[in-house]
């Protein structure tokens, strides 16, 4: 099986860490796997030289020019199957086979990781239509899918995976020492990028509540991003300068990650939310928002807590219990471990992958047979 990925990102976010593991993964049992991305992007850099590395990307969503180049590439290449791993990527691909109409059809794979809404303007439609198969990353955008007109047998669910033994077997970063901090405060961390749908203002007024309870309590944020100003303006507002460090951008978030004594997400759009998945193989008992598919993630009451979106006062309940519960966290924290070692690994994630493309590379070969 020969699969060919697309991904047009410039940053390297969680989508980007999915493309390498899968692409990896997919190498380490056999398959050839080969990358379309940005040429200027990190996905490029994280992913060795060579032939099936090429560096193109699409300077809007309808670039036909790139379309074009894409079309030589699959002709030239000949996969088994077409992966894209983003909304451009999407239109780049979909654009790319009308133009190198393979014979027979090379099937079009579709990752959709976020649970928002589809856009419905025609091109949209006609892009999203061409599409084989959806791997959404959960089963709440599974139905986010269907609700937005896309048919039950055309979606399958593969749960992301993280590198749960590496992971594991990983140092702890001092994350009082990096920071600063008064040697026995215990410290919250977050992981995610400073954007609107992560909702780190409704942590940040946890933490103003927090703090009350817990005096020593430290909240880490790991990640950058355009809101990083109203974030800024809204610790200084509360008083929290002491409390609430934003971190920004980590090579180090795992080794981070494992430093904290335990974790918190308040996004109010999630689609699986890796993050949350890494600090569980860290052994981490957290406290997160019940939105998209979180609640696949953590087991309420045993690996964690789930609180409403936007409900600043419960999540700052249940940070508080944590806090206060030395051996609730570790109990929770090894509970969460377990489940992510049992149901949340990249070989998993990996071979759920492979069966998708081997499905759908059966279905193409039962067609052209008929005909």
């Amino acid at each position: 099986m020969f699969s060919l990925h697309v991904d047009t990102g410039r940053a390297l976010r969680g989508g980007q860490i999915q493309v390498v593991h899968t692409v990896l993964g997919l190498r380490a049992i056999g398959q050839r796997a080969a990358v379309v991305a940005h040429p200027d992007g990190e996905l490029i850099k994280r992913l060795s030289e060579g032939t099936d590395v090429i560096p193109l990307a699409p300077t809007h969503e309808v670039d036909l020019a790139a379309a074009w180049r894409l079309s030589r590439v699959i002709r030239q290449l000949g996969p088994d199957v077409v992966h894209a791993h983003d909304p451009h990527a999407v239109a780049m691909v979909a654009t790319a086979l009308s133009i190198a109409s393979p014979v027979p059809p090379v099937p079009f794979v579709a990752a959709r990781r976020l649970d928002f809404r589809m856009a419905r303007n025609s091109f949209s439609r006609w892009k999203y239509g061409q599409v084989d198969c959806f791997i959404a990353s959960s089963k709440s955008i599974r139905e986010r899918l269907i609700h937005d007109g896309i048919p039950r047998r055309k979606i399958a669910v593969v749960h992301e995976g993280v590198e749960v033994e590496r992971i594991e077997q990983l140092t702890p970063a001092n994350v009082h020492a990096e920071f600063y901090l008064p040697t026995h405060a215990p410290i919250v961390g977050n992981v995610a990028a400073l954007v609107p749908h992560k909702g780190h203002q409704c942590l940040i007024a946890a933490a103003s509540i927090v703090v009350r309870e817990v005096p020593d309590a430290r909240f880490v944020i790991v990640g950058e991003g355009e809101t990083r100003r109203v974030l800024e303006h809204q610790i200084r507002h509360l008083h929290l300068e002491r409390h609430v460090f934003l971190a920004g951008h980590r090579v180090d978030a795992l080794e981070l990650t494992k430093g904290f004594d335990m974790f918190a997400i308040s996004s109010i759009i999630e689609g699986m939310c890796t993050p949350l998945v890494d600090a569980m193989a860290a052994g981490k008992a957290s406290v997160a928002t019940d939105v998209g598919g979180v609640s696949e993630v953590v087991t309420n009451g045993e690996t964690g807590f789930l609180v409403p979106s936007r409900d600043s006062r419960m999540m700052a309940q249940k940070l508080v219990r944590l806090l206060k519960n030395e051996s609730l966290r570790t109990q929770m924290g090894r509970a969460a471990q377990a489940r992510a070692r049992e149901h949340f690994t990249v070989e998993k994630m990996v071979e759920a992958t492979a069966a998708v493309y081997r499905s759908l590379a059966a279905g193409t070969a039962n067609r052209v047979a008929a005909g």
